[in-house]
């Protein structure tokens, strides 16, 4: 059976345009989850942190298609344990709509950074 309250794939959540740094599924669903909350605020810079990534992510305020999908696009300057990058990515329209449906509470979290 399904479990409603188990999260969306990210791929379905974001759709990476550009990368100088491969993509886990933990570091796509932190910029996707700051990438939601600077959208859903109309704000222009967040700060990224957790136990193998800082940075930020800037909101274009733009949308973008390519092909089939699209959504807002954002632009994310990151440093990991691999190094300094930037990533390009949009939030698809589909992600924008599920995360929309749940209620704040059920929506994907990434565990904070733990503190030393």
């Amino acid at each position: 059976m399904s479990d409603d309250s188990q999260d969306p794939p990210y791929w379905t959540l974001i759709s990476v345009l550009f990368s100088t740094q491969p993509l886990t599924p933990s570091l796509a669903m932190t910029l996707h989850q700051k990438a939601y909350e600077l959208y859903e605020r109309g704000d222009s810079v967040g700060q990224v942190a957790g136990d193998l990534i800082s940075g930020r992510v800037h909101n274009l305020r733009k949308d973008v298609q390519l092909g089939g999908i699209a959504g807002p696009a954002f632009e994310a300057e990151i440093d990991t344990e691999r190094g300094s990058g930037v990533v390009r990515f949009l939030l698809t329209r589909q992600g924008l709509e599920l995360m929309q449906a749940r209620p704040p509470e059920s929506r994907p979290r990434v565990k904070p950074p733990l503190l030393n």
